[in-house]
């Protein structure tokens, strides 16, 4: 069965809730969704604002606080936020990564090894069992290693423990000086670098119920795991995954039942969070994003610049102004499409106007780097 461009468009976009916003609690919002990027502390909050209707930013609140929804580092060794029930899934996937990753440089740099923290990771973890500051963690290494290896310590378990980011209050539940408490019930991390195989295809099968269809190189992407592994698991899921031609030609994966809506589906404008997972969830973002445009709003450095999604693709990008919402047009939009912007736009002031007004301010500079001459920069 062959899926073109466009069907493979709204798929994405009726997954994630971008058709239409959905009267979904905010827990089962966040299950259905998969995994929001939440690299900056707004990034969740603004990603269910566009995917549901009524959000109330109070609901996440609670959310995070009773960890009915928990905030860690996963897939792609950045922070997400994801169902408390996926949670064991998820980091048990990402262990071969979090090993590689998290066990060398820094940590090998500081004289230590996966021995070492195998070692330390229950007792740290029993410490961890109230939130526990940054420094907190790190005066507790360095009373068990000393304080020449404590930077490097810290760097590295504090991504490869199973630690989650608890609450630390406004604007936005976390902030950029953050608090750390042991994940709830569950294995810990073995000694190995070996991943748990059946964990790898809950993970899977999650990411198609989210992303689908998808490639071996999506899915190897999104979770930034081996190709080996993912294609192992795929063939081991047999018919609990059925295979689909993309439009160039590569076999895409997909669970049998999922929505595929057809390709002329409408998508309303929605102005898209820094770092939103749909941007990042492809080895090919031309899903989403048009390559032309993919230098302008993924900066060198990683950044993911907040978007403004027309017709179900990244148009150009937004900030706050003093008198509303910046909006940068990278090509000709039609005036109905500005106005459904302007009333974007509206909610969305609202929506900041209560928390952090100039959210991503710190990031403007990568305004005066634009390079599109032709862009069209409106307020609304």
């Amino acid at each position: 069965m062959e899926i073109s461009a466009g069907e493979l468009n709204r798929a994405t976009l009726s997954r994630q809730l971008l058709l239409e916003r959905a009267p979904l609690s905010v827990p089962e919002a966040v299950r259905r969704v998969v995994a929001l990027q939440a690299q900056h502390p707004a990034s969740p909050y603004l990603a269910l604002w566009n995917r549901l209707r009524d959000f109330a930013p109070a609901e996440l609140d609670a959310a995070f606080t009773d960890r009915t929804v928990v905030k860690a580092t996963l897939m792609r060794i950045t922070l997400h936020a994801v169902a408390a029930e996926d949670y064991t899934d998820f980091r048990a996937a990402m262990q071969p990564t979090l090993y590689a990753s998290r066990l060398g440089y820094r940590f090998a740099e500081a004289g230590l090894t996966p021995a070492d923290a195998h070692a330390l990771v229950p007792d740290l973890l029993a410490f961890a069992e109230r939130p526990r500051t940054s420094a907190e963690l790190q005066a507790w290494l360095v009373e068990r290693l000393g304080e020449e290896k404590k930077d490097g310590a810290w760097w590295g378990l504090k991504g490869y423990a199973p630690l989650q980011h608890a609450p630390t209050g406004a604007p936005w539940s976390f902030g950029h000086r953050p608090s750390f408490v042991r994940a709830g019930p569950g294995p810990l991390p073995g000694p190995g670098r070996e991943g748990d195989a059946e964990a790898l295809r809950t993970l899977i099968l999650r990411y198609l119920a989210g992303f689908g269809p998808a490639s071996v190189a999506d899915v190897t992407q999104f979770a930034m795991l081996q190709r080996t592994p993912v294609r192992t698991a795929l063939r081991a899921l047999g018919g609990a995954v059925e295979e689909l031609q993309g439009p160039d030609g590569s076999t895409l994966f997909d669970l049998p039942d999922a929505p595929r809506p057809p390709a002329d589906t409408p998508a309303p404008p929605r102005l898209m969070a820094m770092w939103d997972s749909t941007l990042l969830a492809y080895a090919d973002r031309s899903r989403l994003i048009p390559p032309a445009y993919r230098p302008l709003v993924i900066r060198n450095n990683g950044d993911v610049l907040p978007t403004l999604l027309v017709e179900g693709r990244v148009a150009g990008v937004w900030r706050p102004a003093d008198d509303g919402i910046e909006a940068t047009a990278f090509e000709p939009l039609p005036r109905p499409v500005w106005d459904a912007l302007a009333a974007e736009a509206h909610s969305l002031r609202a929506l900041l106007s209560e928390r952090e007004p100039g959210v991503y301010g710190r990031y403007g500079h990568w305004w005066k780097k634009l390079t599109d001459a032709d862009a069209d920069v409106r307020v609304l």
